[in-house]
C-alpha cells in the first residue's frame, strides 16, 4: 500500500509509495523509444476515463472501452500507473508520535496534446482551453466522491522540476486532508479578512496592477512577479475577479485564461531558453470549509539549486529582484500576446 506520514510534531507530510527507489535510479519510461502518451500507445496506460474529441468543430467527450480505443483524441485521462495515492482501504494506522494513514486518493494524468513535441508554451489557444475544461470537468466530478478533501493540480516539465515522462500532461491528486500550503494561506487569508475586512489577494491585485512588478494583465487577469519571491522569474496568475472556486469559471473566463497561460508561458520559454519550471494551482477546498483563497495558479522556473538555508531553515535567496524578472518576463509575454491576437 502507499502510506502518508506525518512529522514527529509539524503539520508535514511525506507519501511513501510502494517500491522505493534505488540511488541514482532512473525511471525506465523516459528512456523507452515509444512514449506510453503518444496516440496509438494507448495500451501503455490504463484506459481512458475521458477522451476529447474534436470533430467538425464539435467536441466530443468519449472513453475507452474493453473492446474499443479512442482514437483521435485531443485530451486524453486517465489514472496513473505510477499514483502516488491509492483507493485502498487497508486499515493500517499508526498513532502518534510515529502516525501514518494509507495515502487515500485519486491520481489523473492529462495529456495535454496528442503531439509528442508540443510543449505547453506552444498549444494554440483552443488547445489550451480545451485542456482547462477537462481539468475543470475532473475537479468538479473529483470533489463529489466520498473521501476527497482536496484537489491538487500541478505540472512538472523537465528533469530539473521532477518530469520523468516528456509528453505534456498534467497531475491531478486528491488528498483527504488539504495540504499544509494551502491550510497554511487559508489561515493567513482568513485572519487578514477578519482584521481588514477585504479579501489580501484582492488587495494584492490592485497594488501590483500597473506597478514594476505586472508581466501581463488581459481583461480577466493579471500575471505577476510576487514582491517576496523564492525562486528567479517566479511568476503567479490570479483572476482580477474575486473567486475561490475554480469549478466555476466561466467559459469566457476560461478562455481568457488560456490566453494569458499560452502568452506567459511562451514568453517565459524564450525569454529562458526552455527552462524546466512547475506550475501549480493554488485552489481553495470545495466542500464546506470556512477558510477560502482567492485561487489563482503559480509558476516556479527552476534555474538552481536551494542551499542548506532554504533546504534547512525556509529562508529563501533570490538573485533576481522580482521587479527585474518582471521587466525582463513583461517584454517576452507582451510580445507573445501581441502575436496570439494577431497585432504583430
Amino acid at each position: 500500500m502507499i502510506e502518508l506520514r506525518k512529522d514527529y510534531v509539524l503539520d508535514k507530510y511525506v507519501i511513501l509509495p510502494h517500491i522505493t527507489e534505488q540511488p541514482n535510479a532512473h525511471d525506465d519510461k523516459s528512456d523507452e523509444t515509444k512514449c506510453p502518451y503518444c496516440p496509438g500507445n494507448e495500451n501503455m496506460t490504463p484506459p481512458s476515463i475521458l477522451s476529447l474529441v474534436v470533430k467538425e468543430g464539435m467536441l466530443q467527450r468519449l472513453s475507452d472501452s474493453e473492446e474499443n480505443v479512442v482514437e483521435g483524441w485531443s485530451v486524453r485521462v486517465f489514472q496513473s500507473d505510477s499514483p502516488i495515492v491509492t483507493q485502498s482501504t487497508e486499515n493500517l494506522y499508526r498513532d502518534k508520535p510515529l502516525y501514518s494513514e494509507p495515502a487515500y486518493g485519486f491520481h489523473y494524468i492529462v495529456v495535454a496534446s496528442p503531439n509528442h513535441d508540443e510543449d505547453l508554451h506552444s498549444l494554440s489557444l483552443d488547445q489550451w482551453s480545451n485542456v482547462l475544461l477537462m481539468i475543470q470537468d475532473r475537479v468538479r466530478w473529483l470533489y463529489s466522491q466520498k473521501g476527497v478533501t482536496y484537489v491538487s493540480i500541478y505540472v512538472n516539465k523537465g528533469r530539473e522540476a521532477g518530469s520523468k515522462i516528456a509528453h505534456s500532461c498534467f497531475n491531478l491528486v486528491t488528498f483527504s486532508t488539504i495540504p499544509p500550503t494551502i491550510e497554511y494561506e487559508a489561515e493567513a487569508s482568513n485572519q487578514y479578512i477578519n482584521e481588514n475586512g477585504s479579501c489580501p489577494a484582492c488587495t494584492v491585485i490592485g497594488a501590483e496592477t500597473s506597478g514594476p512588478r505586472q508581466i501581463l494583465a488581459t481583461d480577466s487577469h493579471i500575471a505577476f512577479s510576487p514582491w517576496a519571491s523564492s525562486y528567479p522569474y517566479e511568476f503567479w496568475i490570479y483572476p482580477k475577479r474575486h473567486t475561490t472556486a475554480f469549478t466555476k469559471v466561466t467559459q469566457k473566463e476560461m478562455t481568457d485564461l488560456a490566453l494569458i497561460l499560452r502568452s506567459t508561458l511562451g514568453g517565459m520559454s524564450k525569454a529562458l531558453s526552455n527552462p524546466s519550471f512547475n506550475l501549480v494551482f493554488h485552489l481553495s477546498p470545495e466542500k464546506k470549509n470556512s477558510r477560502q483563497i482567492h485561487w489563482h495558479i503559480e509558476i516556479y522556473p527552476q534555474l538552481g539549486s536551494w542551499s542548506g538555508l532554504e533546504r534547512g531553515f525556509g529562508i529563501y535567496i533570490n538573485h533576481v529582484t522580482p521587479e527585474k524578472s518582471a521587466e525582463f518576463l513583461g517584454s517576452a509575454c507582451r510580445k507573445e500576446l501581441a502575436i496570439l491576437v494577431g497585432i504583430e
